[in-house]
Parts: structure tokens; C-alpha cells; sequence
């Protein structure tokens, strides 16, 4: 085998990893323009308001962030993995608290994750 040919397999064999990494993700992740640690941050403001047990509404400062961050964003964390002292079921009344009109995010258990990986 040539030298260009080893080089043109090396590529497309990357090329195979990289496509099949994008199929795994979630529709919403690829339309999210943050990673998960920058969306988490972004909604710190909303922390108070997702304490489990929590009577505290989503402040302005809140709702403006999860108006800026943007539903799919919003989806891939209530769809990451758990976060310490975050109640999903309350994170998931937050854009109908801040009146964002988002579409409901599509929660994906672990089996749909797998299916997902297959395709």
C-alpha cells in the first residue's frame, strides 16, 4: 500500500469516528451552541429557583437566561446527566414560569440514548 493510500485511509477512518460521534448525539445537542458546562453556568442565576423543595420563583435575572440560552440548550441539560441539588421536575416548570413559550423538551431515557447509537 502507498503512502498517499495509508493517508487517505487514516483520513476517511477519521472522518467514520467523527460522523458516528455526531449520530450518537441528540438532535437537541447539535442545534445548541453551548457545551453543558457553559449552558449550566449560564443558568446559575436560576439555582434558587430549582432547589429541591423550593418556594422561590425564577427571578428576571433567571428568566433572561434561559430566554438567551434558548430551548434546545435547555433540553440537552434536563437531559444531561443529574445535577446536585437541581429538582428536574422544577427545572422543567422554569420556561413556563419565565413565559418563553418553548416547545416541552423530550426527555430521553437511556434506552432511547442506546437506540440512538445504533442508528
Amino acid at each position: 500500500m502507498k503512502l498517499s493510500d495509508r493517508k487517505a485511509l487514516r483520513l476517511a477512518a477519521v472522518a467514520a469516528v467523527i460522523m458516528a460521534a455526531m449520530v450518537a448525539e441528540k438532535v437537541e445537542a447539535n442545534t445548541c451552541g453551548s457545551t453543558f458546562f457553559s449552558a449550566l453556568v449560564q443558568l446559575m442565576p436560576c439555582r434558587p429557583s430549582v432547589t429541591p423543595f423550593s418556594p422561590i420563583p425564577p427571578s428576571e435575572t433567571c428568566c433572561n437566561a434561559v430566554k438567551a440560552l434558548g430551548q434546545p440548550c435547555l433540553c440537552v441539560l434536563l437531559n444531561g446527566p443529574p445535577i446536585s441539588g437541581v429538582d428536574r421536575s422544577m427545572a422543567m416548570l422554569i420556561p413556563d414560569k419565565c413565559m418563553t413559550n418553548f416547545e416541552p423538551c423530550e426527555m430521553v431515557g437511556k434506552e432511547e440514548l442506546k437506540g440512538n447509537v445504533k442508528n
